[in-house]
């Protein structure tokens, strides 16, 4: 898939304000500092579409991107430690769940791990939230960059392997990605073209 346009059109923290379009979405989803808005930016070859920041815990909002004016990405707020106040915090992530609940259009997420760490129980929790409530997703591992090629697959292995000991029969699609190395790109868009189409189909 070639990205030929990509459009920021609206923010907020009520699904009801999403847009109404009747366009495949892509929610992308992580804990804050996981490389995310970088991951977007490399996806859309866009280099400031995704506000990228040393702070984490930056996105504290639903944020929809038209692509190709044929589908949606979605930026959602990180989880785990922000900057934020309790308040706050609880108020993104009930919105949070409501999206995933409560939003048509989705039709797949993507759930963001650094692919330097084990399993983080708040990201095991996560999958098996989305698991539970019936709402397909893939796993993307990021910063691929910052391994060696034995590396990655050594974490890869035993990440999906702890995931199938424990809730899972089989561990979901994964992706491996680097934002600096563009790493996984092609894959990616060829899955969500895939997706498209059958979506569509």
């Amino acid at each position: 898939m070639k990205i030929a346009s990509a459009e920021f059109v609206v923010s907020n923290s009520n699904v009801a304000s999403c847009p109404k379009d009747a366009l495949p979405e892509y929610a992308f989803i992580g804990r804050s500092n996981v490389g995310k808005s970088s991951l977007i930016n490399m996806l859309t070859q866009r280099k400031h579409l995704a506000k990228t920041s040393g702070r984490p815990g930056k996105t504290q909002l639903i944020n929809h991107f038209k692509i190709n004016k044929d589908w949606f990405l979605v930026d959602l707020p990180g989880y785990g430690y922000a900057r934020v106040s309790k308040k706050d915090k609880k108020t993104f992530q009930k919105y949070i769940t409501d999206y995933f609940k409560e939003r048509k259009q989705l039709v797949c997420a993507f759930v963001l791990v650094d692919i330097r760490h084990e399993p983080q129980p708040i990201d095991v929790n996560f999958m098996e939230w989305l698991g539970e409530n019936q709402i397909p997703f893939c796993i993307i591992f990021t910063k691929a960059d910052k391994l060696k090629p034995a590396a990655i697959e050594r974490q890869v292995a035993d990440y999906l392997g702890k995931l199938e000991a424990g809730a899972w029969e089989e561990a979901p699609q994964h992706f491996v990605t680097s934002s600096s190395h563009r790493t996984g790109r092609e894959n990616l868009l060829d899955f969500i073209d895939q997706v498209n189409t059958s979506v569509k189909g």
